[in-house]
């Protein structure tokens, strides 16, 4: 692949928090970024342009699609019928068969588990009558999560003893997934990158750790023997290069007695990577321009132990105290209001 030249422009859909970071990375790297953002965009403060507009305005994407050299994308929610103007006028990477698998939970498994890779056991459900078959099949604890739309947390109901297909009026009768119980230790991530020659680069796996659907922390390294990190690294080429990938993907595991056990799949720079910030020469954001921009991958080797944190609606009071911690390096959003449940920076404390 020839690598853009410098002073190109990269479009990016989303301009939160991580349009915001890779807008920064590309920006050392001598690329211009232009971000289309139906809401208001944190990533506005360090862009080269910014086009507000909904993703049904043809009109908008067309002169959006028109003005790059490339489009990439912070999130996977993106309307088809715009990723069909925007495919006509500038290449999307990560290409449109990782976002379609993505956006459904179960085309998601049945990619990965047809790849021969392990996940929780599931079922379609689509009706209260499917998930009531769904539990007797999976038993609870289980959890009901809808098949498109939903992150940290949201779009998802645990259900335990006793509960019936009543539970599926909760989820607003959208398409859903029902998910068994899985018997794990801990959550960890791996941050991957692929180019278009083929090149794989993969960051050190880190340990998660959520609340109320959240992610609070990841700290590298994570607790895994070395044949599991071998195992977590060759699980997320293979992924990569099944979708013919190029960009940076995370992949998230559970770690159980049996095995490492795949969560989900991001097709995007993802939080759980927002310690190479800190422990890495090149960072997930700096690798993901480089792979979509055609550059080589740069070394993801860690030089230092990291625990990032997620600032989270009111941590954002213990700014004075984070400012002052001589071995913390902070990265806030740009967000203009302070709200519960809500992203608002990250911490990495490195040692």
């Amino acid at each position: 692949m020839t690598s853009l030249p410098l002073g190109a422009t990269i479009g990016i859909l989303g301009g939160g928090q991580l349009g915001r970071m890779l807008s920064v990375a590309a920006a050392r790297l001598g690329y211009r970024t232009h971000i289309f953002e139906p809401d208001t965009a944190p990533a506005a403060d360090v862009v080269h342009a910014l086009t507000t507009a909904s993703y049904e305005d043809t009109a908008a994407l067309t002169a959006f699609g028109k003005a790059v050299d490339v489009i990439t994308y912070e999130f996977e929610n993106i309307p088809t019928s715009a990723l069909d103007t925007l495919e006509a006028l500038a290449p999307i990477q990560p290409n449109r068969r990782a976002l379609a698998t993505s956006q459904d939970r179960i085309t998601e498994k049945d990619f990965l588990t047809g790849l021969g890779l392990k996940t929780a056991p599931y079922a379609n459900v689509e009706s209260a009558a499917d998930l009531d078959a769904a539990l007797a099949e999976l038993g609870t604890p289980s959890i009901l999560k809808t098949r498109r739309f939903g992150y940290d947390g949201k779009g998802q109901l645990r259900l335990k003893d006793g509960d019936t297909g009543a539970a599926y009026a909760q989820m607003n009768d959208a398409p859903c997934v029902l998910e068994g119980f899985i018997d794990f230790s801990h959550e960890v991530s791996v941050i991957a990158a692929r180019n278009a020659d083929g090149q794989v680069s993969c960051f050190d796996p880190g340990e998660n750790i959520h609340k109320d659907g959240i992610l609070r922390t990841t700290t590298v390294p994570a607790r895994l023997s070395a044949s599991q990190r071998t195992d977590a690294v060759l699980m997320a080429a293979q992924i990569l290069n099944a979708l013919d990938y190029v960009g940076v993907m995370g992949l998230e595991l559970f770690v159980t007695p049996q095995g490492l056990i795949v969560n989900e799949i991001a097709p995007r720079v993802h939080n759980s990577g927002h310690w190479t910030q800190n422990g890495c020469v090149i960072d997930q954001f700096e690798q993901h321009i480089r792979a979509i921009t055609g550059l080589p991958l740069g070394d993801g080797q860690r030089y230092a132990d990291v625990v990032m944190e997620n600032l989270i609606g009111e941590d954002m009071d213990r700014l004075p105290d984070l400012l002052s911690a001589g071995n913390a390096a902070l990265h806030l959003y740009g967000k203009a209001e302070t709200k519960p449940g809500r992203k608002m920076g990250h911490v990495n404390r490195v040692s």
